[in-house]
C-alpha cells in the first residue's frame, strides 16, 4: 500500500511539472519587445532598399506571400497555397481571405501583381530575381498567376516578406516608388502597424488588432532601437535595455563574456535563408584599380586567416567565392588563386608601372566601408595596415549608411570598398546582382556596384537563371566563380557566423528561415 501511495505521489508530482512546463511555454499576451539595431534604416520597407536595417523591419508591417521554415520549404502567408506548372513557367498562388490592409482597404491579387511588377523596376535583386516573369494573371480577387517566359528554378524560395514584399496599389499606384512617403510610414497587412519614427531614436509599432492570425502578435508594442555603438549595445543587452538583437549585433570581442550572463541566450537558427559574404569591392573605373595586376597585388598582400581573427574573431568561415559555404550545392571550396605573397604583389606593383617613393609609397588611395557593422571596419584597418606593407597609402573614411550608399552607387565617388553582400537562399538572387553587367545601374543600391562586364560571366549567369538540370546548374556556377575569382572585380573573404543574441524572457523569435527579418507575430514576453 505505501507503495502504490508512493507510486501515485511521483505520478501526481511528474504531472504538476509537466503541467507546468507547458503551461510556461504557453504563448503569454503583453508587453513590449525592445529590438536593438546596429544602424537606423534608410527607408522601411524593403522595396527599393536592401540595406540590412531595412530588411530588419520591413516584414513586421509589409508581408510576403510564403515564408519558410529552417530547410526553406515554403510555408503560407498572404497565400495559403500554390502550385507550379510540370514545365515551371507558371505559379499560382491561392490568395488568404479576409486580409486587410492597415487603412482598412481589402488585400487583393491586384496588390499582388503590382507589387512584383514594381519589384522588377525598383528592387536591387529583382531584375534578375523575377527577370523571365511576362506577366501577372489576376482571374479572380483572390488568385494570382505568374508566368514565366522560362523556368525559375530557384523562384518559390523568392517570396519571403523582406525579399518580396507585397505592398498597397491604392498607394502606390501613379507615384514615384523612391520617394513614396509611405516607404517612411509604411501601410501593410502584417502583425504591427506603423506608428512613428523618431530619427535619430527609435520607431515604434504596435500591434494590429485586425491581424489575419488570430491571437497574433502576442505584444502590445514593438520598439526598434538604433544603438550604432557596438559597445553601447552591449551594455544595453547587459542592463535589460535591449531584448533582441541579430546578426551578432554586440562587437565580436564581446561575445564570450556576454555569454558568461544568465539572462542572455545565443541562437544561431534564423539565418538560413540569408547567408553573407565580406568582400574588397574595386572601382574598375578607377585609375588604379582599372588594372588586374594591381588588384592581384592587394589580393596577394590580404591574410584571410588574419582578418577571421582580428575581425570576426574567429566567428566565420573564409572564403574566396563569392558564393557563401553556406550554400553548399553550389559554393566552391577551393582557395584563392592569388595566395596570401607579398613578393608576388610588390613584383606586380613594379609591373604596373607603380614603383615606391622615397618613403616607400606607390600610390595613396582612399578606402571606404560599409559602415553597418563592425567587423567591416576592422576589416578596412586590417587592409590598411595589409597595404602598407606593399607601399599603397590607404586613408579609410567613415560615413553614415545612406551617405555610404551613395557615394558608392549613385555617386560613384570611390576608389575601393569593405562591404557585405547577402547571398540568400541561391546564387541567381543574391550573387547575380553583384556580378551581372545588366545589373550595373546607378542609383540602385547593392547592385554591381564595380562596373564588371565580362560576356562569358554573364552568358553562365543567365543560363543557370533557367537551368533545370541540378548537374548542369551546379557546373555553371562553379565555372562562374572560377572566372571571377581570376578577373577579381573584388576579392571575398569571409563568410560571418550571425548570432542572436536575445534575453530569456524573449520566446519564439527564430523560428523561420529569415529569422529576426521576419514578422515576429510568434514572439511572446514571459513576464514572470
Amino acid at each position: 500500500m505505501l507503495l502504490n501511495f508512493r507510486r501515485s505521489l511521483l505520478a501526481l508530482t511528474l504531472g504538476m511539472t509537466l503541467t507546468a512546463t507547458v503551461h510556461a511555454a504557453d504563448p503569454q499576451s503583453g508587453g513590449t519587445l525592445n529590438l536593438v539595431l546596429n544602424y537606423e534604416p534608410p527607408a522601411l520597407i524593403a522595396l527599393t532598399t536592401v540595406a540590412t536595417p531595412a530588411l530588419s523591419v520591413s516584414a513586421k508591417v509589409t508581408e510576403g506571400l510564403l515564408s519558410y521554415d529552417f530547410d526553406l520549404k515554403p510555408q503560407p502567408q498572404l497565400a495559403t497555397r500554390w502550385e507550379i506548372s510540370p514545365d515551371g513557367t507558371r505559379y499560382t498562388f491561392h490568395l488568404r481571405p479576409g486580409v486587410k490592409w492597415h487603412d482598412g482597404q481589402d488585400f487583393t491579387s491586384a496588390d499582388v501583381a503590382y507589387s512584383i511588377e514594381l519589384l522588377k523596376k525598383v528592387h536591387p535583386r529583382a531584375s534578375s530575381t523575377f527577370a523571365n516573369v511576362t506577366a501577372i494573371e489576376t482571374p479572380d480577387a483572390l488568385t494570382a498567376v505568374i508566368v514565366l517566359s522560362k523556368p525559375a528554378p530557384y523562384l518559390i524560395k523568392a517570396f519571403a516578406a523582406a525579399e518580396s514584399p507585397i505592398i498597397p496599389k491604392h498607394i502606390y499606384d501613379g507615384t514615384d516608388a523612391l520617394t513614396n512617403p509611405h516607404n517612411n510610414a509604411p501601410i501593410g497587412t502584417g502583425p504591427y502597424i506603423f506608428d512613428k519614427w523618431v530619427r535619430g531614436s527609435y520607431i515604434l509599432y504596435k500591434r494590429n488588432p485586425n491581424y489575419w492570425d488570430k491571437n497574433r502578435p502576442y505584444l502590445d508594442q514593438l520598439v526598434v532601437k538604433f544603438i550604432p555603438d557596438p559597445a553601447a549595445r552591449s551594455v544595453a543587452f547587459e542592463t535589460g535595455e535591449a531584448d533582441l538583437g541579430y546578426r551578432t549585433p554586440v562587437a565580436m570581442n564581446d561575445v564570450a563574456r556576454l555569454k558568461a550572463l544568465p539572462q542572455l541566450g545565443f541562437e544561431t537558427k534564423g539565418n538560413s535563408y540569408s547567408y553573407n559574404v565580406s568582400s574588397i569591392q574595386f572601382n574598375l573605373d578607377d585609375a588604379h584599380f582599372k588594372d588586374l595586376r594591381v588588384r592581384q597585388a592587394v589580393a596577394h598582400a590580404l591574410n584571410r586567416n588574419v582578418i577571421m581573427q582580428v575581425a570576426y574573431f574567429g566567428l566565420g568561415q573564409v572564403t574566396a567565392s563569392p558564393i557563401a559555404p553556406g550554400i553548399k550545392e553550389y559554393n566552391d571550396p577551393s582557395p584563392s588563386p592569388y595566395a596570401f605573397d607579398i613578393n608576388k604583389a610588390n613584383a606586380l606593383l613594379d609591373a604596373a608601372g607603380f614603383p615606391k617613393g622615397s618613403d616607400g609609397t606607390r600610390f595613396s588611395v582612399t578606402l571606404d566601408y560599409n559602415p553597418i557593422a563592425e567587423d567591416l571596419r576592422k576589416t578596412a584597418e586590417y587592409t590598411r595596415s595589409a597595404l602598407a606593407k606593399i607601399g599603397i597609402k590607404v586613408t579609410l573614411r567613415a560615413q553614415d549608411l545612406s551617405s555610404f550608399v551613395r557615394r558608392i552607387y549613385t555617386d560613384r565617388d570611390f576608389s575601393f570598398t569593405v562591404n557585405g553582400h547577402s547571398n540568400l537562399y541561391d546564387p541567381t538572387v543574391g550573387v547575380q546582382r553583384i556580378y551581372w553587367s545588366k545589373n550595373f545601374r546607378k542609383g540602385v543600391p547593392f547592385s554591381n556596384a564595380s562596373d564588371y562586364h565580362n560576356p562569358e560571366v554573364d552568358h553562365l549567369l543567365e543560363a543557370a537563371q533557367t537551368e533545370n538540370d541540378p548537374q548542369q546548374r551546379v557546373a555553371e556556377f562553379r565555372q562562374f566563380q572560377k572566372i571571377v575569382e581570376q578577373d577579381l572585380p573584388d576579392i571575398n573573404l569571409i563568410s560571418p557566423q550571425f548570432i542572436t543574441i536575445y534575453n530569456r524572457k524573449v520566446h519564439d523569435h527564430s523560428v523561420t528561415a529569415d529569422g529576426i527579418e521576419g514578422n515576429l507575430s510568434q514572439v511572446w514576453l514571459d513576464k514572470k
